[in-house]
């Protein structure tokens, strides 16, 4: 399910996936179907590890990356979760052909 929800992003960002929700900032970005496709790979991502623990990897991820790279946009955009989504988001077809966990593909990237 999309739901706007224009208040709840910072600076660029427009698009959030909070479990089993997809969250846009515009209802425009309702149709923008790379956005909704990179949103829905992070829902398969959180229902494979059983959502609590996906929202735990991904913020350690992203704190031992903000401490590697000095730099916590850079430690975002080298978390995981977030290689896999923005590699395949073009790639309509690309949860009908994901092996599971793909994600773990991209930790060392």
């Amino acid at each position: 399910m999309v739901v706007v929800f224009r208040h709840f992003f910072y600076k660029n960002y427009v698009g959030l996936s909070l479990w089993p929700f997809i969250i846009v900032k515009e209802n425009h970005h309702k149709k923008d179907t790379v956005l909704i496709n990179h949103e829905r790979i992070h829902l398969k991502q959180q229902q494979e590890l059983f959502i609590l623990p996906f929202y735990l990897w991904y913020v350690g991820e992203w704190l031992f990356r903000s401490v590697l790279y000095l730099n916590s946009y850079r430690a975002y955009q080298n978390i995981s979760f977030e290689r896999e989504a923005y590699a395949n988001e073009h790639n309509a077809d690309y949860l009908n052909t994901r092996k599971r966990f793909a994600f773990l593909n991209y930790i060392f990237r």
